[in-house]
């Protein structure tokens, strides 16, 4: 009985496989930079065994996509394996075409030849979703088949609405796999299974126990010539609403009900819908000192390049608890930190640990460039007194990043695997967050390049104490 049913499994996961892949936008920068070696490491691990239709507008031939193919495999991965660049070349096909003209997508349709179950990645601008998304259907491609969409996933709230309306009018919610690559990093994934895969943290994991939990992500370069896009984008949308929220929601979150990534959605679901609206007074919006000097951005240009937040969950869990975001560009270091501050015992005992003296007991995930997570106890010094220090209990994840986060999102929306995406729920109640402080809020503050932000960040942090400022490296003594 159980040889049968693992057959039987096995036959419904073949069944589920996606039987060809499309990308729209196949000669742009997210292909060239992410997706072409996303699917050589595929290819490597011989798990890419299905066509690759490239769709786009640029009037090229078969030829000059794998040459730019081959190129991008060789400036952002590695050449090492020439059998799997020959296959991933050899599974290539391209469709020229106007996205706005149906002969397009008929000629895709021909491209495709008896695939049935292809996956559709959108790698093109949003104002292209609803023309491409149309397309597909109208052409008879989305039975049965899926869409990747990138983030962003709208610009507010309606337009997120608008953006999910024109999505579910022609392919299902299970068969739309909203990408955010930051979703499919090692580190990120590993807060979830620490989180309850170890029994000690639940009785502290609570309002009970936790004073506060900040959450850093920062990067010491500036928009590197992106600033025409950072005036359409800046950092709430572009890091915060998105990356810094999955995060809050993952650390957050209720168990799920039973293993399966659909119950693990519709915990961190909950987590978006009970955050409390920002206000004006909840967000420091901070520019680089010269941003208005890079190409493409305005003279007067208002736009954030830093983001700092105060945030409350109004859930049982985490009631009263304030949850600080901050994330910038030209910061002092590259960094991504999580540090849950606990609360002091409720009796000083000793007066050199007291929080007066020191910071009480945290726990801290090191997302980036390295993954870890640190424990910070008080351990006493040698000798009569009853003095000590803080020191902490340092777990560093060495092992080597066997799979990319574009790979792993790839394979994970070939195979049907939604755990690692997000859903049309979620991204409405994540807008509905920070809808009204992208309408109103107050001016941007102007900061040093390579420091931690304006000064008004740290007085948004100061009635519960000041920001951890995160270094690059090895347990802090």
């Amino acid at each position: 009985m159980k040889k049968e049913k693992a057959k039987t499994d096995d036959a419904h996961g073949r069944a589920n496989l996606s039987d060809a892949l499309v990308l729209f936008g196949v000669t742009g920068d997210l292909a060239h930079k992410m997706i072409f070696p996303a699917l050589y490491a595929m290819a490597k691990r011989g798990t890419l065994n299905v066509p690759v239709v490239g769709v786009a507008s640029s009037k090229w031939s078969l030829a000059q996509l794998r040459k730019r193919a081959t190129d991008g495999i060789k400036q952002f991965a590695k050449i090492d394996d020439r059998d799997a660049l020959h296959h991933l070349l050899s599974q290539l096909q391209y469709v020229d075409g106007d996205y706005n003209d149906p002969t397009t997508f008929a000629a895709l349709k021909q491209a495709l030849g008896n695939a049935r179950r292809p996956v559709h990645y959108l790698a093109i601008p949003p104002a292209l979703f609803e023309t491409v998304i149309k397309g597909i259907g109208n052409a008879g491609m989305a039975d049965h088949a899926r869409v990747i969409v990138e983030k962003p996933f709208g610009r507010d709230l309606a337009s997120a609405r608008e953006l999910n309306r024109i999505a579910l009018s022609v392919f299902p919610e299970d068969s739309i796999f909203r990408i955010d690559h930051f979703l499919g990093k090692e580190a990120i994934m590993n807060i979830l299974y620490f989180r309850f895969a170890n029994s000690f943290l639940e009785p502290i994991w609570n309002r009970n126990y936790v004073a506060s939990v900040q959450i850093t992500l920062s990067e010491n370069f500036g928009v590197r010539g992106r600033g025409a896009f950072y005036e359409t984008t800046g950092c709430l949308r572009d890091v915060i609403e998105n990356h810094l929220f999955q995060i809050v929601a993952l650390l957050a979150m209720e168990p799920p009900a039973y293993r399966d990534f659909g119950a693990v959605q519709i915990e961190k679901a909950k987590v978006f819908q009970a955050m409390r609206p920002l206000n004006p007074d909840d967000l420091v919006r901070g520019q680089y000192a010269g941003y208005r000097k890079e190409p493409g951005v305005a003279k007067n240009s208002d736009v954030e390049t830093f983001c700092a937040m105060r945030l409350f969950i109004d859930s049982w869990r985490w009631e009263g608890v304030p949850w600080y975001l901050r994330s910038g560009k030209f910061m002092a270091e590259t960094v991504a930190e999580v540090l849950v501050q606990l609360k002091p015992p409720p009796q000083r005992l000793f007066a050199d640990s007291s929080p007066a003296n020191c910071r009480p007991n945290y726990l801290r995930f090191r997302l980036s460039p390295s993954a870890a997570v640190a424990l910070a106890a008080r351990v006493k010094r040698t000798g009569k007194e009853f003095v000590g220090d803080q020191r902490e209990l340092y777990l560093l994840d060495e092992q080597p990043v066997k799979e990319t986060p574009y790979e792993r999102l790839l394979r994970d929306a070939m195979s049907g695997d939604g755990a690692l995406f997000t859903r049309e729920d979620a991204v409405e109640a994540a807008w509905a967050v920070v809808d009204r402080v992208i309408k109103k809020h107050h001016p941007v503050r102007r900061y040093k390049i390579h420091s931690w932000g304006p000064k008004e960040a740290d007085e948004l942090i100061a009635p519960d104490g000041c920001w951890h400022n995160p270094v690059p490296g090895q347990a802090v003594a």
